[in-house]
């Protein structure tokens, strides 16, 4: 499927925890690297632990900060943009749909044509109640791309889900993997702080490989303009990458 390499572009990332965190840098060096206008906002209503410090990107300096502020602060600085961060769980269906709202830019030489953003979501939670939220909005959305990743210690998936002009391209996380409908899980605020102690094991690796995934689509969409992988599952044992290819049909027009 194509997009097009000229229209400004939003980025809301859901999640600076494991997978997020090391998806963060990445994302702001590829924006900046582009000749468009962007923007990305990171949503996250945690803070750094000590128990953060193996797996996630943070230090020992960002002890007690939100993981978002933290994230934002350090590499929009860094790249010369602007800094956009929500510090709390994005848990509302409504506030979601406003984050997603696609802005308009005035572009050309005289600022006279009128250009809406490509909005992309990038879902780097760790509980199927979040997923479900994006699902909800994914489906009412008339365009939207949405790339949801997620892991266990070894393995996981990113997947990547389109809507162009009120229809669905590419199927999102939901369809693909129908029992993240069916769970029953929490969303983070809902927990107590007992369940909130206790999480499904990862490790670095996972996080870093499950980025990499989130990261090479956002590329091909962004900077190539074009992207054939609906999802991709990986083992860090067996050091694997399986992609599910798109087969080439008739071009669509960008995006």
């Amino acid at each position: 499927m194509r997009f097009s390499r000229t229209r400004p572009v939003k980025i809301v990332q859901l999640g600076a925890g494991g997978t997020g965190g090391h998806i963060a840098p990445h994302i702001y060096r590829l924006l900046y690297a582009l000749d468009r206008p962007a923007r990305y906002i990171i949503c996250d209503g945690d803070v750094v632990e000590e128990k953060n410090l193996v797996r996630q990107n943070f230090t020992p300096a960002d002890l007690g900060e939100n993981k978002a502020k933290v994230l934002a602060e350090r590499y929009s600085a860094v790249f010369g943009m602007e800094t956009e961060y929500v510090p709390s769980f994005v848990e509302g269906e409504e506030q979601l749909r406003q984050l997603l709202t696609p802005e308009r830019w005035y572009t050309g030489p005289y600022r006279q044509e009128i250009v809406k953003e490509l909005v992309i979501l990038l879902g780097a939670v760790d509980n199927n109640k979040s997923r479900q939220l994006c699902h909800r909005v994914f489906h009412l959305a008339k365009e939207l791309i949405y790339i949801d990743s997620g892991n266990g210690e070894f393995t996981g998936q990113v997947v990547c889900g389109v809507r162009q002009a009120g229809r669905t391209i590419y199927p999102p996380i939901g369809i693909a993997y129908p029992d993240v409908l069916e769970d029953t899980d929490k969303f983070p605020t809902e927990l107590s702080c007992a369940e909130a102690s206790v999480s499904a094991p990862q490790s670095m690796a996972a996080n870093i490989t499950a980025a990499m995934a989130v990261v090479n689509m956002v590329y091909n969409i962004l900077a190539l303009g074009e992207s054939t992988v609906r999802q991709a599952t990986f083992s860090t044992k067996t050091v694997n990458v399986r992609p599910a290819i798109q087969q080439k049909k008739k071009r669509r027009k960008a995006a």
